[in-house]
């Protein structure tokens, strides 16, 4: 488990994250990388709330404090 910064550097290096302290069975966060097919030109986070469910991501002021960050499997 690590803090924010732990998170970010995981997440850069493509891999799924979540916080041990969310209710939501299934959620974490993952980096997007727009390629040539995408609407989107720059890098984003986005959640996968459950059910194949994506949304694009900001981090709170709790999740941005938090220690409880971990990989999601």
């Amino acid at each position: 488990m690590g803090d924010i910064g732990w998170a970010i550097s995981r997440i850069n290096s493509g891999k799924r994250l979540r916080r041990r302290g969310w209710n939501g069975r299934n959620m974490y966060v993952e980096l997007q990388r727009p390629d040539i097919n995408s609407k989107m030109t720059l890098p984003y986070v986005y959640i996968s709330i459950g059910n194949n469910e994506l949304v694009p991501w900001l981090c709170s002021q709790v999740d941005l404090l938090a220690s409880d960050w971990e990989f999601a499997e």
